[in-house]
């Protein structure tokens, strides 16, 4: 673990986006406390005469949107929003690919086949697709939305586990423990899922961008966070009219989102070469 970490602190790429990361959830954990305004308050003079969003200024300092509110705390209470569904969802699919992922490598036969069948009919249907008419069934709420994004997201992870868990099952030291009179669970749990970890740490961890980047369009398309809960794709959706007169109201937000998505992935990226060095500079 020590040499590990060692090789992780010498890509600084990484290290940028963990400090980007951790900002990130500093700023959604004290929310209450550094966001100037209430998210929902609108203000009288937070519009112009004619209107319109305010721009940057000194009151204000990302400006205002159409409906008066305070952009900047929007956008800190916005990644909550993003963080909450990101780590909630991808953690329920994460779980769930990996536990379906090892059973059917370990145990083979119709329970395989059944499990990997499933997985090979939800990844013939366009994740974000699937997503949309899963999300227009449900009452879209903070919750509902990290429920849709997990039953969509943990495909990919019970594929690569399956594959490493069939390999892992053909191993000397697997037959020696059975040999030896252990259980078919004591040698999933104990002999094969603990050499899944960094597989699935790795995952896990650049999954949170591929969630965080699937909330966006959901929000963005209209059938993610309902208002006025903030969200960065919401606040991206609600201001799409407004894109020429009041960019701001497009450029913030996505900027968030897209420095969060690639620090997720760069810290994803230095794990991966981390834990496993024999598979650096590949993919």
């Amino acid at each position: 673990m020590n040499e590990a970490w060692r090789r992780f602190r010498q890509d600084k790429l990484a290290l940028a986006g963990l400090v980007i990361i951790a900002a990130t959830v500093l700023l959604a954990t004290l929310a209450p406390w550094i966001a100037p305004f209430d998210p929902a308050e609108q203000f009288f003079d937070g519009l112009t005469l004619e209107g319109s969003p305010l721009p940057p200024n000194a009151h204000f300092w990302l400006g205002t949107d159409l409906l008066g509110r305070d952009l900047l705390s929007r956008l800190i209470y916005g990644a909550r929003t993003s963080l909450v569904i990101g780590v909630a969802a991808n953690g329920v699919a994460v779980v769930v690919g990996a536990l379906l992922g090892s059973v059917a490598g370990f145990v083979g036969g119709w329970l395989s086949s059944a499990i990997m069948r499933l997985t090979d009919l939800m990844m013939a249907f366009p994740a974000l697709l699937l997503a949309i008419a899963l999300a227009a069934i449900f009452a879209p709420s903070l919750w509902i939305v990290a429920m849709v994004i997990a039953m969509v997201n943990w495909v990919q992870i019970a594929r690569v586990v399956y594959t490493e868990t069939r390999a892992l099952a053909q191993r000397d030291y697997i037959e020696a423990t059975r040999a030896l009179g252990a259980g078919p669970l004591r040698i999933l749990f104990r002999h094969i899922l603990p050499h899944l970890v960094p597989t699935v740490l790795v995952y896990a961890t650049l999954g949170i961008a591929t969630t965080v980047l699937l909330e966006a369009t959901l929000s963005f398309l209209g059938v993610g966070v309902r208002p006025p809960t903030p969200s960065w794709g919401g606040i991206i959706f609600e201001s799409q009219s407004y894109f020429l007169s009041a960019p701001w109201l497009v450029f913030f937000p996505g900027a968030a989102i897209l420095l969060v998505a690639l620090a997720f992935n760069l810290v994803g990226d230095a794990l991966r070469d981390a834990l496993d060095p024999t598979q650096r500079g590949r993919g």
